[in-house]
Formats: C-alpha cells, sequence, structure tokens
C-alpha cells in the first residue's frame, strides 16, 4: 500500500514537472482556448452529461441547487476547461518560451501588451456567453481597483480605514451626476448640455474627476485623524462613511434613498478592463517606488522613519489621497456598470466586503489584492444559490483564514511584471537528463 502511494506522488510529481517550464503566455493561451470551445460546443455538452444549459459559474451554481448534477458538473469543468488549458500549455511550451524570449528583445511594454491582449480575449469571449458573465467580470475588474487603493492605507501605510465605501460612493454620484447632466436628456437635469456622441471620450476625464472629489473627502479624514494616534483613524472614517450617506440620502436632487438612475452605457468590459489594468500598473509603481518605501517605513516605525529624515505626515497624506483616488475611479465604474446607484449600497456590508477582500487577499501585496478581490466576488458568486446560508459559511471562512493566515493568502509579494513575462527554462537537472538520454 505505501509503495503504490509512493508511486502515485512520483507520477505526479513527474507529470508537474512538465508543466513548470510553462510561460504565462502559454497558460493565458490555454484559457483562451477553453473560452473558444466552450463558446462552440459548451452547451451541446453540457446536455450531453446531463445538464440544461452550460454553467454560468464553472458548475457551481448547478452543483448547489441541484446536488444530483454534480458529477455532471465536474465533467464538464474537466473536459471544457481544465483539459484544454493543460493540453494546449503542454503541447505549446517550447515554442511559446521561445516567442516570450524573443518579446523580451524589444521594449518590456510590448510583451505586456501580448499577454494583455491573450487575456481580454479569453475574458471577453467567456463573458460573451450571457450578461450575468460579463457583469461578474466587470464587477470583478472592479473589486481589484477597489481592494488595491484599500491596501495602500490598510496594508502598506498600516492604518486601518473604514471610509473607503465613502469614498466609492462620492466617486459614484460625481461621475453620474456629470453624465447625466451633460449627455442624457433626462427629467432630472433636463436637456443635455452637450452632445451625447461626445460622451464616451469624455467619460475618462468624469471618472478622474470622481476620483478627484473622493481625495477631496479624504482631506476632511486624513487632517483631524493623522493628529491622533491608535484607533482614531478608524473612528473617524467609520463616522465619514455614516455622514457621507446620509448626506446623499438627503439630498433629492440625486434621488434620496430612493437612488439615481439613467447612467450612460459607458463602462463595457474593454473601458473597466483598462482602468484596471492602469490602477494596477499605477498602484503597483506607486508602493514599489521612494514614496511607497516611505509609507513602509512610517507603517514600521513612524519615531524610525522620521528620524531617518522621512516626512511622515506627507507622506501618510498622499497615501491616503491616493487610495481615495482610486477607489472614487472605482465608484465611477460601479455606478456605470450597474447604470444605478443607491447610497444603501456604499454602507457596513460594502465596508465588510472590501476589508474581506484586502484581509483575505493578503496585506501589503499586489498579486494578495488582485487574489483577494477575485477569489472572494467568485466565492460571493458562487454561493448566491444559498442566500442566507451563503453569510454564513463566508465568515467562517475569513475567521479560518484570519487564525492560520493573520496577514493573508498571498501578503508581502512583489508583483514582478518583468519576472512574470520571462520564458520559464528548463532546469539544469532536466536538461542534462535530456543530454545523457541523446
Amino acid at each position: 500500500m505505501t509503495s503504490s502511494k509512493s508511486g502515485v506522488r512520483q507520477w505526479v510529481s513527474k507529470t508537474w514537472e512538465q508543466f513548470t517550464t510553462v510561460p504565462m503566455l502559454g497558460w493565458l493561451l490555454g484559457a483562451l482556448v477553453a473560452a473558444i470551445l466552450e463558446n462552440l460546443v459548451g452547451n451541446t455538452f453540457a446536455r450531453l452529461v446531463g445538464m440544461s444549459k452550460a454553467p454560468v459559474l464553472f458548475g457551481f451554481d448547478i452543483a448547489l441547487k441541484t446536488p444530483l448534477l454534480i458529477p455532471s458538473a465536474i465533467c464538464y469543468v474537466l473536459v471544457i476547461y481544465l483539459l484544454p488549458v493543460f493540453i494546449v500549455a503542454r503541447a505549446l511550451r517550447d515554442p511559446l518560451n521561445k516567442l516570450a524570449a524573443a518579446l523580451l528583445k524589444y521594449p518590456i511594454v510590448v510583451s505586456a501588451i501580448v499577454h494583455l491582449g491573450v487575456l481580454y480575449a479569453a475574458l471577453h469571449i467567456w463573458s460573451s456567453l450571457n450578461d450575468y458573465r460579463a457583469l461578474v467580470v466587470k464587477l470583478i475588474l472592479i473589486a481589484v481597483i477597489l481592494t488595491l487603493s484599500l491596501n495602500v492605507v490598510n496594508g502598506y501605510m498600516g492604518e486601518f480605514s473604514c471610509s473607503h465605501p465613502g469614498f466609492m460612493a462620492l466617486g459614484a454620484y460625481t461621475a453620474s451626476v456629470l453624465s447625466v447632466l451633460f449627455f442624457v436628456d433626462g427629467s432630472v437635469f433636463g436637456d443635455a448640455l452637450l452632445p451625447p456622441a461626445i460622451g464616451p471620450f469624455i467619460f475618462p476625464l468624469i471618472l478622474i474627476l470622481g476620483g478627484a472629489v473622493a481625495a477631496l473627502g479624504a482631506i476632511l479624514v486624513a487632517v483631524p485623524s493623522f493628529r491622533t494616534r491608535g484607533d482614531y483613524l478608524a473612528i473617524i472614517s467609520l463616522a465619514f462613511m455614516f455622514i457621507v450617506k446620509s448626506l446623499i440620502e438627503n439630498l433629492e436632487i440625486v434621488g434620496g434613498p430612493r437612488g439615481f438612475r439613467g447612467q450612460p452605457d459607458w463602462a463595457n468590459l474593454p473601458t473597466v478592463f483598462a482602468w484596471t489594468v492602469i490602477s494596477v500598473w499605477i498602484i503597483n509603481n506607486f508602493v514599489r517606488s521612494t514614496m511607497g518605501k516611505a509609507l513602509c517605513a512610517v507603517r514600521d516605525g513612524e519615531l524610525a522613519a522620521s528620524s531617518m529624515t522621512v516626512n511622515t505626515s506627507k507622506t501618510k497624506m498622499i497615501a491616503f489621497l491616493f487610495g481615495a483616488f482610486w477607489a472614487g475611479v472605482a465608484g465611477g465604474l460601479f455606478a456605470h456598470v450597474l447604470r444605478y446607484v443607491n447610497p444603501s449600497t456604499f454602507g457596513v456590508q460594502k465596508l465588510a466586503e472590501v476589508l474581506a477582500m484586502v484581509y483575505f487577499g493578503g496585506l501589503n501585496s499586489v498579486v494578495g489584492s488582485i487574489f483577494g478581490a477575485v477569489g472572494f466576488t467568485l466565492l460571493s458568486e458562487a454561493l448566491r444559490a444559498l442566500e442566507l446560508y451563503k453569510w454564513i459559511i463566508i465568515p467562517v471562512l475569513l475567521i479560518l483564514v484570519m487564525i492560520y493566515r493573520p496577514t493573508g493568502l498571498i501578503a508581502f509579494r512583489e508583483f514582478d511584471v518583468s519576472a512574470m513575462l520571462q520564458p520559464k527554462h528548463k532546469k539544469e537537472k532536466e536538461v542534462d537528463d535530456a543530454a545523457a538520454s541523446s
């Protein structure tokens, strides 16, 4: 029995070694092929294994609603997703390593654009199967921006801020009011002030203005709270979140508690994807810059950082406003994805969600924030069928993470783009074995 287990482990280890040298481009291309395959034969294969149609979210929805279909869902995921990804990754490993090496002869931005193009194509084709998938993908991308922005404050700066839903609300309502006021004919503001045709081209500026308003709101939190110590930032920022929510609920011009609707349909998948890529790039450069290193120094010891000529007040203020700006951008995108925004959306539940994404993924880690946003949003959507029990299972999982991984699943890890784009060369032992066999 022991020898059979050892044999299985050796086989698994030897099989996995063949995939350790697959470059990032291989995995992305495998995902693209799987998405194309599902669009071509997904529904047909789903009916073949006993399901009425292709599952919208990797079979979780079908498995939770109809447990008898769990084997069918597993079979679907294995055949439609996993096998194509691994077969393509292994079959094209060597030529894609050569392609990855050839791309690095040019500026790194060329290789990054190729990888991002394949990733976007996979997401676009996968989400085109139904509207729900498209919505989930856009919400995940917005969650990535929001989680990264909060990690700048709670992770890299080492403070505990609860004001991000307030910043998100400021960005959402500012962007919504500007887009409706200038480009939408309606009963709220009357005729549009500018031709609606130019609206999509002005939309990036509207999002930036929404982020700027959120950053101005952050000053109201930062000025009093940075003069104090301990948990006062958490208290003041929590109060700010409730103040913003209450203020919007009492502004009838934006619908009050009923919410504000009529936002133009400008936040399509390419737009949200582009803003997510830009935010990841800028935030990653920020935390790896001199300012980011100073921020980490302030977190580890404010007195020591001050003695090393770090302007601690300025550093904390810049980081806080920087995080608030991106939360406002995320709010503007969120409002235009749903084309409706309500003040109750930006309350305690939204705060709990974004904090969960940050601490689930990992503090001080861009990779951890991306993982936390993607993982938590997918888990939340996958468990939607359980309704009330969903909010029992998710907190229990978070408690377990906090007990066994207090800093998160992927904490204190840099997001090294150049390393991700490198070709995966064979290990020396594998090269020697190949030479000996020849």
